[in-house]
């Protein structure tokens, strides 16, 4: 019968199957047929078939998940000044001097990334006023939590000696208490708002692009970890939902909604979340932000006291950090939204807010029993050992960050910050894993600069840049690279509700498989980062091709 026949069918590499290894793959219909034999899997071969006979050393894998990432912020980014990662002050000052350059009279100079410890020295607004003296000039750190501005910024959005800090973010300030051009959290924020916004047509660029980059790595799924975070809800919906409707966006995404205590358009766009459902969209989940960064900003809401100390702070905030919410009013909203069957993604990156993040579904869990929301606490770089044991009992998620683990900026300022003691538990996965919770990794890309999942999946196992090297991040908390491939495929799919439809190769899921170079199950340890992605299928149809 014709009906029978696959679609396509991919022969002579090595294909890994939820039970071992096989010759061939046939598909058909979106969904998997068979894997098997070549000889039995050409049996499929009908007259329209499609059949692709791999190069040598292929192998086809599950297609992988990122549970956690900014797409809409990494493509815009693109497009803006763009100073990479590591660069010193010397060098960020010369890149933002030509952008300064080319821009039209008056107009912002926006972009990122600096790092405090590779600056090497303390940033302040004079430094840009050298480059920058007309033009108001913005630029976001690494974690996209502090800002560094120059004095035109600051007037432009009237921030002044006069202006006090806002909840839950910091104003740096100079000796004679004027704000100094350093910008932590809201505070950031309250200055972004004066920022001009992209346009629409801007925004579903910027989507496009980053999707396309995505399916190149062979995500398949992902979730976008914060729907606004960079023109707001509205616009970055209505990209989503055009780019959809146009059939272009292929992979399975969850959208988070941001959503803070008493902001009216935040509950607005949740009630009005299944206005953007569609196959390929689905707006089930919330993002609370719970505190900031381990970092010099010493925003991350710690357990102990931070290490090191903070120019010119003394307070509460510079010893333990910030909890953004109050432990009551964020217990109530979880609450309420594990009653709608809303999955909650916290940003949770220091132990007290991972702690908070527990005790809200704990809360929920009492209120409302066990439900099918898997509430997914993100970051997750230092958890207390006893909220690990914690977790797999209340059904939470842990989302960490392996793209961050690896001798960079960022890791020295985190070690700077917390002391060398604490970083040997950082991002605690073999703990997590060993007490049956559920993990899964997220890039945040573009805060980290590429969305390359083959060097998290390394890094996982090495602790150690990709490729190896002498420095390594949290040693003890090794995995094997079997465990991180689970991370990425079946753990992911469990997260996202599609354990049933994705995350494994075998008969009846569907068609989400890639193509590699090579399988880097046999491949030495430090070279799995160098793999590429030759092919991308979603639903068997062909998404990306490299040949």
């Amino acid at each position: 019968m014709t009906d029978q026949y696959a679609d396509t069918i991919l022969v002579g590499g090595q294909v890994r199957t939820s039970t071992g290894w096989a010759d061939g793959l046939a598909l058909r219909a979106g969904a998997i047929d068979m894997a098997g034999g070549r000889d039995d899997v050409l049996r499929r071969r009908g007259p329209d078939t499609r059949v692709i006979e791999l190069a040598p050393g292929d192998t086809v894998l599950p297609g992988l998940h990122d549970v956690h990432v900014h797409p809409i912020y990494a493509g815009v980014r693109e497009r803006r000044c763009k100073v990479p990662q590591g660069s010193t002050l010397d060098d960020t000052l010369r890149i933002v001097a030509e952008h300064v350059s080319r821009a039209a009279p008056g107009t912002w100079v926006l972009g990122g990334q600096w790092d405090a410890s590779a600056l090497g020295a303390r940033p302040d607004r004079a430094a840009l006023d050298a480059v920058a003296p007309d033009h108001p000039v913005l630029l976001e750190d690494t974690s996209g939590h502090s800002s560094w501005a120059n004095s035109a910024a600051l007037a432009a959005a009237g921030i002044g000696p006069g202006t006090s800090d806002p909840v839950g973010g910091i104003f740096e300030r100079d000796a004679t208490g004027r704000p100094n051009g350093i910008q932590r959290e809201t505070a950031a924020d309250l200055l972004a708002a004066s920022a001009p916004k992209p346009s629409d047509e801007e925004v579903e660029e910027a989507l496009e692009w980053a999707l396309g980059e995505m399916l190149s790595y062979g995500i398949t799924s992902f979730t976008e970890a914060a729907v606004g975070f960079t023109a707001g809800p509205r616009p970055e919906l209505r990209a989503y939902t055009r780019l959809a409707a146009r059939g272009a966006v292929r992979q399975r995404v969850r959208l988070s909604l941001v959503w803070s205590p008493g902001d009216p358009v935040c509950e607005e766009v949740i009630a009005g979340r299944n206005l953007c459902a569609s196959s390929h969209l689905a707006p089930d989940c919330v993002k609370i932000f719970l505190d900031g960064v381990p970092t010099d900003s010493h925003t991350a809401a710690m357990i102990e006291p931070y290490k090191d100390a903070v120019e010119g702070r003394g307070d509460e905030a510079g010893r333990h950090g910030l909890l953004a919410i109050a432990p009551a009013v964020l217990d109530q909203a979880v609450t309420r939204f594990d009653r709608m069957g809303i999955t909650v993604k916290f940003h949770a990156a220091g132990d007290a807010a991972v702690r908070a993040a527990l005790d809200a579904i704990e809360a929920a869990r009492r209120a409302n029993g066990y439900g099918p929301a898997m509430h997914n606490v993100g970051h997750c770089t230092f958890v207390a050992k006893t909220d690990i044991e914690r977790a797999a009992r209340l059904g939470a998620t842990f989302e960490v960050s392996p793209y961050l683990w690896r001798p960079s900026p960022i890791c020295a300022d985190i070690t700077a910050a917390v002391g060398a003691e604490a970083v040997e538990r950082a991002w605690p996965v073999r703990e997590m894993l060993e007490a049956r919770a559920l993990v899964v990794p997220g890039s945040d890309w573009c805060v980290v600069p590429s969305v390359n999942p083959w060097s998290a999946i390394e890094t996982l196992v090495t602790r150690q840049e990709p490729g190896g090297g002498a420095e390594s991040f949290g040693e003890s908390q090794a995995i094997t690279l079997e465990q991180a491939f689970d991370l990425f495929t079946v753990n992911s799919a469990r997260q996202e509700g599609m354990s049933h439809r994705v995350g494994r190769i075998e008969r009846g899921m569907l068609a989400d498989v890639i193509v590699v170079d090579r399988n880097p199950f046999d491949a030495p340890i430090t070279q799995v980062h160098a793999t590429k992605v030759e092919m991308t299928f979603i639903e068997g149809e062909l998404v990306f091709s490299a040949r």
